[in-house]
Order: structure tokens, then C-alpha cells, then sequence
């Protein structure tokens, strides 16, 4: 049986990106109510990235208990804000932005690598910016049903010129837990830019083959991440280790890994099980705030990959 491990959090808080609106979170909010979950969506107004940050506090602020916040595209940037709230326990980006501290979504993307596929961004109408409708389905939705792509086209919320703008004060994922849905065939944030963003924020990363709208297509792939935060996944995918030809622990006898950005140790034993111990640091914080199975586990315990 896997072993299992868990922030205790069953409320998630959903913000969603440019040019759509919250109602694209129906499947994956289906899907978490069935499970029991308590489940908050964002109407995000896209107009500025410090509005969209008081938007979501304000959802956060009006949860009783700790909430996993998760970010779609420009909700990634979002949530790397409004994340330092002390009621959010860890992040999720769903094939988003996670910029760092002084960066905004345009320097993200203001030098994509030459063979980058190109959205079919408008210019700017007024401040905002629109995706070309005949171009809508395929950059954005290629996966989702043709009659729902269309009238996401054409239902287009503006995404305001200034949200892109909007820079990071202090990213949360530098002090709070966060996992990454990498989306291999998004056409809108390429999988390599997915890829640097979720490495550099120490995010344990799970890849799903889909389009931009994977929340729309595949809600049972990003219910399923969402599920990891609360202990639905085993420890290997929760934490990611060994999983990933880009995992920063590949080639390593020790490494320091983080749980709750606390160091721990991992050793190799061979190509199908690792051994994982806590360190002293990391032991005395699980002895005062986790169950002591937790703290037995972290002591010492094999995994088998």
C-alpha cells in the first residue's frame, strides 16, 4: 500500500486566467464536491493584477479553514500573490505563470524561445486584449469539445493590458508547498516555460497530455493534483522524487528535499526504492505539529518508485 502524506486541507479556492471566466472550473468543481471538498471559485476581473489579488483574498478570507489555492495561466501569477495569505496552506498551478519577485507575466513572455508557438493575441482595444476567434480552438482549446470551444470564443472575458503588467511583490512559493500540472501540449504556454517555472519553484510536478483549457477537458487531471495537496496521492507523486528526468535530485547520493520547506534527506537504494529520512530540523518541527505517525514515518522509511 502507498504511503500517503497531507497538508489537512479540504477547502480549495480556484482562480482562473485570462479571457475566460470562473465557470470553466465546473467539471473539477463537480468532481471535488462529490469527494467532499469545500470548493470557492474566483470571478477574477483580469483588469489588474492588484485587483485580481484582492478579489481572491477576499474568497480566501471568507473560508473557515486552511484553503490549497490553485491558478490557471494568469491565475498562477495570482495566487503566487495572494498566496502569502496565512490561511493558504499550498499552491497549484494548472499550466500557469509562477513568476518571482519582481517579475510579471510580460517578462515572462516577452522573449519566447523562436520554434514558440505564437497566441493569436489582438492588439490592444482600449486598454484590453482579446484571442482571435478563428484561432480561439486551436491555441486555446484544441481538446474540448468544438461546440464549448466556440463559445468560449466567443464569450471572451478582456484581459486587461495592466494585469500583465502586474509584478510580484514576494512570491508564496518560496514559503509554501506547491505542485504543478504540466500540460505537454499547450499552445498558449509552451511546456518548456512550464517546465523552468515549476522547477524554480521546487513545485513536485505531474505532466498530462492536453490543451490550454485542460481544466475544461481533463477536471479529473486537475482534481487529481488538487487531491495530492490532501493526501489522495502517494508519497512518490507527492513529492516527486526520482519520477522526473528533470528532477534537480537525479544523479545525487543525498539531497535535501523540502517538506513544509524543511530539509530532509534522500538516499537511492537502487533503481526502484529510495530511503527518506528527516533531518533534525525537520523531525523536531514534525514532533510538535504532525501526528506521530508522521513523525515515525519521517524518520526512516523506504519507497518504492
Amino acid at each position: 500500500m502507498a504511503e500517503r502524506t497531507s497538508l489537512g486541507a479540504k477547502t480549495v479556492v480556484l482562480v482562473h486566467g485570462g479571457f475566460v471566466d470562473g465557470s470553466g472550473w465546473e467539471g473539477v468543481y463537480n468532481i471535488l464536491r462529490k469527494e467532499g471538498y469545500t470548493v470557492a471559485i474566483v470571478q477574477n476581473p483580469t483588469i489588474s493584477l492588484a485587483d485580481d489579488v484582492a478579489a481572491t483574498k477576499r474568497i480566501i478570507d471568507a473560508q473557515t479553514d486552511p484553503v490549497i489555492l490553485v491558478g490557471h495561466s494568469y491565475g498562477g501569477a495570482v495566487i503566487t500573490e495572494a498566496g502569502n495569505d496565512p490561511k493558504v496552506a499550498g499552491l497549484v498551478y494548472i499550466t500557469a505563470f509562477a513568476p518571482d519577485k519582481g517579475e510579471s507575466v510580460n517578462s515572462l513572455i516577452k522573449d519566447p524561445p523562436p520554434d514558440a508557438p505564437v497566441p493569436p493575441i489582438l492588439p490592444p482595444q482600449d486598454g484590453y486584449l482579446f484571442l482571435d476567434k478563428t484561432k480561439f480552438a486551436a491555441s486555446f482549446a484544441a481538446d474540448v469539445e468544438p461546440e464549448k470551444a466556440a463559445f468560449m470564443a466567443d464569450s471572451q472575458v478582456p484581459w486587461g493590458v495592466e494585469a500583465l503588467s502586474g509584478t510580484i511583490s514576494e512570491p508564496a512559493w518560496k514559503t509554501k508547498p506547491s505542485w504543478y500540472l504540466l500540460v505537454t501540449e499547450d499552445k498558449m504556454i509552451p511546456p518548456p516555460a512550464q517546465r523552468f517555472m515549476s522547477q524554480r519553484a521546487g513545485a513536485t510536478v505531474e505532466e498530462v497530455a492536453g490543451s490550454h483549457a485542460i481544466y475544461v477537458s481533463r477536471p479529473d487531471a486537475v482534481a487529481a493534483i488538487i487531491k495530492c495537496c490532501e493526501g489522495s496521492g502517494d508519497l512518490s507523486a507527492l513529492l516527486g522524487l526520482w519520477r522526473r528526468p528533470t528532477s534537480r535530485w537525479i544523479g545525487a547520493r543525498y539531497s535535501d528535499i523540502a517538506f513544509h520547506h524543511l530539509p530532509m534527506f534522500v538516499s537511492r537504494n537502487n533503481s526502484s526504492s529510495l530511503t527518506i529520512g528527516a533531518s533534525p530540523t525537520t523531525f523536531a518541527w514534525l514532533s510538535k505539529h504532525r501526528p506521530s505517525k508522521d513523525q515515525m514515518f519521517f524518520q526512516s522509511r523506504k519507497v518504492h518508485l
